[in-house]
């Protein structure tokens, strides 16, 4: 009597098998010419570097590009992992990174040619990814690089986790990035998780994480596809060898080179 309402005596239920299908139909706007943005690599290579910084270990930095610069995120010491953010810099406080968006349009972790989208009602193209020195690929695990998956560690989750207070976070370093240039930490959003390798686990689908592959001189380079502001976190958790809670030691952190390039006739 209590089937169907109260669960005694129900039955697995049986599913009609369906293939699956991709949700999303890339749409043209994309899809980027790759010979395009190949030139626009070269001509920004070949041009003039108009800015280098360092960001050290857990700390986090801000810089702006124009549009048609091309950014290098490089490995300079040992295995780190970095959590970027990005605004629109003519409107920065409505009009910012959609890593849910980004991920639809093209995949979980991004590869070359990939774009990275603006959020509603703007729905733009922020920048595109023109080099990755690692190529690694989808592993056995169905771990790559580079997701749009997670979003950044945090210590509101740090203590849901552990019980203890902490400051030392992306999140608490992108915070203290954006305040110094008018932002709050409102504005700090989900976001490109570079050089983190992550998949989901099949028997639970659950988020997990492997030290990140990269080695000293190892980059990424995306071309800004409008007038940006961007903000890099070097992550307190390093490589990410370890999950959130587990303490990480210092010296497993290392900072993370950036450098812009623009073409010369655009300087």
């Amino acid at each position: 009597m209590c089937a169907g309402w109260c669960g005694r005596n129900d039955k697995p239920r049986t599913f009609v098998k369906y293939d699956p299908k991709i949700c999303y139909e890339q749409p043209a706007a994309a899809r980027v010419d790759k010979k395009e943005y190949d030139d626009k690599r070269f001509r920004a290579l070949t041009g003039e570097n108009v800015m280098s910084l360092i960001v050290e270990k857990r700390t986090a930095r801000t810089w702006e590009m124009k549009e048609g610069d091309l950014c290098r995120i490089k490995i300079i010491e040992g295995p780190q992992v970095v959590d970027l953010n990005f605004w629109c810099k003519h409107q920065p406080k409505k009009e910012r990174f959609y890593s849910g968006k980004t991920r639809q349009l093209h995949s979980s972790h991004l590869k070359v040619y990939d774009r990275l989208w603006s959020n509603l009602p703007y729905l733009r193209p922020m920048a595109t990814m023109v080099a990755d020195s690692i190529n690694y690929g989808i592993d056995s695990d169905g771990a790559s690089l580079h997701d749009v998956i997670g979003t950044r560690c945090d210590d509101y989750t740090y203590k849901l986790i552990t019980g203890r207070e902490r400051r030392q976070s992306c999140h608490s370093q992108l915070v203290d990035a954006v305040t110094r240039i008018g932002l709050d930490e409102e504005d700090v959003h989900d976001v490109w998780n570079v050089f983190m390798c992550t998949g989901f686990t099949r028997e639970t689908n659950q988020y997990f994480v492997k030290p990140t592959p990269v080695k000293k001189g190892d980059y990424i380079e995306f071309i800004a596809d409008m007038d940006l502001i961007c903000a890099l976190s070097s992550c307190p958790q390093g490589a990410v060898s370890k999950p959130v809670g587990e303490d990480v030691p210092e010296q497993e952190c290392f900072p993370i080179g950036v450098e812009v390039f623009r073409e010369t006739s655009k300087s």
